[in-house]
């Protein structure tokens, strides 16, 4: 015999539909009401067009409506408010952002720190020649009717992404002997960055002439108190009594570079005078530096004429 209220009892009270809803527990105990928590939005179909979602039940009768904290009679002024400041916000949202593409502000292109240093087709022009000129050494004279053999040789190329500039001078000592063979050059370029920074490169480039495997050694060093950073390499010489020489002097200020290069060489010391001899590298340095100095001047004044 069966007990009564068993679900296997076919003649017991009916058990709960276990895919129906289950109904409400008698007495049930108020939850606790946190001021804090945020109101549940409806969800599903019909929610927020002005009808309950489905199983969500529908305020009593005579319940105020609105947003929390607004009365009744208020509703529609708090419901404006809103309104107005979400407009707000938008037409803010707008006019920020025709400012900034109007300014490239979402523009990906790199915005180049140019340091004041302004193109010149004529590097030349503005190179110092004045402490080689110290040093005895003058500008060869120009055998050639070419534009080929000028000396002074300059030349200036502006790309999208590069202005570079170009000079190259050929020196020749006073007052050398006539049976002394010498080749003096003066190497001078200038390159405005326009598409990427050169800070990252920019050192190890010189750098590495120190770890060339090279029967030829280089010596490489910081150079304090021009642009952002510079360095000189200048090529050793065993013993030091070469009468060649090989010193390079590289300039970053901003994304502006600028190098200066010295090669000489030399069949004999000479023997007419101080002026005949090769200077060493110590000078060439000092020489290159005080040139990069007023030549650089120069450049960032060039803009102006």
């Amino acid at each position: 015999m069966s007990i009564p209220g068993e679900q296997n009892n076919p003649y017991g009270p009916p058990q709960p539909n276990p895919y129906g809803q289950v109904p409400a527990a008698q007495n049930p105990v108020p939850a606790q009401q946190n001021p804090y928590a945020q109101q549940a939005m409806p969800q599903g179909p019909g929610a927020g067009y002005g009808y309950p979602a489905p199983g969500v039940p529908a305020p009593p009768v005579g319940a105020p409506t609105g947003a929390p904290g607004v009365s009744p009679g208020g509703a529609g002024r708090g419901v404006s408010g809103w309104l107005w400041a979400v407009g707000g916000a938008v037409a803010a949202s707008a006019i920020w952002g025709s400012v900034l593409f109007a300014t490239g502000g979402f523009s990906s292109e790199p915005t180049p720190d140019l340091a004041g240093y302004a193109y010149t087709g004529d590097l030349c022009a503005d190179t110092s020649l004045t402490p080689f000129q110290d040093a005895h050494f003058k500008t060869k004279t120009n055998t050639g009717t070419a534009s080929k053999d000028a000396n002074p040789q300059h030349s200036g190329t502006q790309l999208k992404t590069l202005d570079t500039m170009t000079c190259n001078v050929s020196f020749e000592q006073e007052n050398a002997g006539s049976s002394a063979y010498s080749s003096t050059w003066l190497y001078n370029t200038a390159t405005l960055h326009r598409g990427a920074d050169p800070a990252p490169e920019f050192a190890d480039g010189y750098r590495s002439y120190k770890k060339q495997d090279a029967s030829v050694g280089y010596r490489v060093e910081a150079v304090a108190g021009l642009g952002d950073e510079a360095y000189l390499v200048t090529r050793k010489d065993e013993g030091g009594t070469s009468n060649s020489s090989y010193v390079i002097l590289g300039v970053r200020d901003g994304w502006m570079t600028y190098q200066s290069t010295w090669s000489s060489y030399a069949s004999s010391s000479g023997s007419s005078g101080s002026s005949g001899k090769q200077p060493t590298a110590t000078e060439v340095a000092t020489m290159l530096k005080t040139s990069a100095t007023e030549t650089l001047k120069r450049l960032q004044n060039s803009r102006s004429r």
